[in-house]
């Protein structure tokens, strides 16, 4: 069962923040700085599924992680919220709470968005502000868009967010393979850095399939490079935009994560449904978008 969406709540006594499964619709590679870093132009939207981080008082910092997808993810120091905690208030004490849904290594921001929703949960029960934008993106990348948590423009490294017109109501169907790639692996497999980023300006879309024509029209420049490292993604993206209603089918970030996009909530679920029954060993959530709708 995904995790429930919960926006600064309290939840069995503790505040809770939604980390929610950030989707980049397009990911245009721009080029590259000096530094190896990779310049980006993306249109990044947010599910109504994710993982759940929730905070309580305490004098010293500590981390359990729970949930479908919590074996095996660490609680020390190399989890992305407990790095986030850290670097809201080093001395700074709370028993925090990874209530884990999403995939590891999967292309839909699961670490980033845990360390963002980590950041705001603690602001809140510390009444402090958030990190300026530089130390956000010491923790990743995705942190600053998920920290933002709704459909934006996503430029440079990572600390480029710009607004986007309004999204009409549009459903995604998002399927994992269960093949973890790391993101520095699909860079490294990228033939070219310097592709066309998206048109300076963004249209007005009427509705899921006026935005799915734009959207075929863009890219993910990641998606051949991530098959190439684990071909099974070529598969999933065959299956999600064989399945009934699709308006287009993609890989979001590096990978393995593909989501289909449907004009309603049943086409989606339906095809969820024939999803799971023809890969039962896949990961499988058809959900709407947060912020997406009139």
């Amino acid at each position: 069962m995904d995790a429930p969406v919960v926006n600064g709540a309290v939840v069995d006594g503790a505040l809770a923040e939604p980390a929610r499964a950030k989707i980049n619709l397009t990911l245009h590679v721009t080029g590259r700085r000096a530094d190896g870093y990779h310049l980006l132009d993306s249109l990044v939207v947010f599910a109504d599924v994710g993982d759940v981080v929730s905070a309580e008082p305490a004098d010293a910092l500590s981390l359990s992680v729970i949930g479908p997808r919590g074996a095996g993810v660490p609680v020390g120091a190399d989890n992305l919220v407990f790095r986030a905690a850290k670097l809201m208030a080093p001395g700074g004490g709370a028993r925090l709470t990874l209530d884990k849904h999403l995939p590891a290594a999967s292309g839909i921001g699961g670490g980033s968005a845990d360390a963002a929703a980590c950041l705001r949960v603690l602001a809140h029960l510390w009444g402090c502000e958030l990190p300026p934008l530089a130390d956000q993106l010491r923790l990743g990348a995705d942190v600053p868009v998920c920290v933002v948590s709704r459909p934006c423009r996503m430029t440079g490294i990572g600390e480029g967010l710009a607004p986007v017109p309004r999204l009409p109501p549009v459903w995604l169907l998002l399927v994992n393979p269960g093949v973890g790639l790391e993101t520095p692996q699909v860079f490294r497999a990228l033939t070219t850095a310097d592709h066309a980023p998206m048109p300076q300006d963004l249209p007005v879309w009427a509705d899921a399939a006026d935005l799915a024509f734009w959207l075929a029209a863009q890219r993910n420049d990641l998606q051949p490079a991530a098959i190439a490292c684990a071909p099974v993604v070529g598969q999933v993206l065959d299956a999600v935009g064989s399945t009934a209603e699709c308006l287009l089918a993609r890989m979001s970030g590096s990978g393995a994560t593909c989501f289909g996009v449907y004009a309603s909530r049943t086409a989606a679920d339906r095809a969820a449904d024939t999803m799971r029954i023809a890969h039962p060993d896949w990961w499988v959530a058809a959900t709407g978008l947060h912020g997406a709708g009139t």
